[in-house]
């Protein structure tokens, strides 16, 4: 069955506004899937509805076969979310904060505090567990967040840009304790800016523009539907550009730049043209960025 199943779904806000018109869309229990979407577009109202925050106005959602019109507790046992905004109480010792979540879903003490210590092993916030959580830096503060998701031991997990703020590495390591998290059955509901987690991570995405879901495909799909590919070359040394300037090339620095490609031209002619034109390469790889071309291109048209 489908982790999540919306059929017709709208909402009309008091002030006339219709965030969400007539929606459906089903994610597959074990998926990892990206919701996309610009600011205002829908998402954050599509993702209040499935947690209780905000009240639709037509259509139906459940949650594993569960209706939330007809039994929302029993639904909400099965979400953990993971909201954009810390909304912990800062002065709450770490630990506490897990156990204390555990006792709303009605865990008690002794299971709660091992599953607490558990998650924060898994997380790497073990040695913090007993300081104020305004003492944690912020990528520790989006680890938390995480972990208290998790307490209850949900199916389902809710992401809401559970990478904002965080740095590279930070962000690389939380990327693969949530594929670690997802390989066990978790299945992941993914919002992001950072499009490149969605290329890395993700197997099927939905773009929502205007209240509309506009595009739903897997992310391997999408991807290969763009024309153009972007490289970062390195050479020895940049010389003779002119020579290979129907690929756009733009430099970075002295010894890179970067050139775009039609995917049905093949690698073997630009490497090829770049001996002619006497450059001796030191690395070439894919900037990845195929996905955000293709979510900037949709925000153009007109649904």
């Amino acid at each position: 069955m489908p982790a999540i199943s919306i059929k017709n779904l709208s909402k009309t806000y008091a002030n006339g506004t219709q965030a969400l018109k007539n929606v459906d869309l089903d994610v597959e229990a074990g998926d990892f899937f990206a919701l996309l979407g610009a600011n205002g577009a829908g998402k954050t109202t599509l993702i209040g509805i499935l947690t209780g925050l905000v009240n639709k106005t037509a259509g139906t959602v459940k949650i594993l076969d569960i209706d939330i019109d007809q039994d929302f507790s029993r639904a909400k046992r099965l979400i953990g979310v993971v909201p954009q905004e810390f909304n912990f109480n800062m002065f709450e010792k770490v630990q506490d904060i897990l156990v204390t979540q555990a006792g709303y879903f009605g865990i008690p003490y002794r299971p709660a505090a091992q599953e607490a210590e558990s998650l924060l092993k898994r997380l790497g916030l073990w040695e913090k567990r007993n300081v104020p959580s305004r003492s944690l830096s912020g990528g520790m503060k989006r680890r938390l967040m995480i972990a208290r998701a998790l307490i209850h031991k949900p199916k389902l997990l809710i992401l809401d840009e559970p990478t904002a703020g965080v740095d590279v590495e930070l962000r690389h390591g939380m990327w693969d304790y949530l594929r670690r998290l997802n390989e066990e059955g978790v299945t992941i509901l993914l919002t992001t800016h950072y499009l490149e987690e969605v290329e890395q991570m993700c197997r099927n995405a939905a773009i929502i523009k205007e209240g509309i879901i506009y595009k739903h495909d897997r992310v391997s799909r999408l991807v290969r539907g763009m024309e153009q590919e972007t490289y970062a070359v390195t050479v020895a040394e940049i010389r003779n550009l002119e020579k290979i300037k129907q690929f756009n090339p733009v430099t970075t620095d002295t010894h890179t730049f970067e050139v775009e490609m039609n995917r049905r031209e093949k690698l073997h002619d630009f490497l090829l043209q770049l001996g002619a034109a006497g450059m001796i390469l030191e690395d070439i790889r894919p900037k990845g960025h195929r996905l955000e071309k293709l979510f900037m291109n949709i925000l153009k048209e007109r649904v």
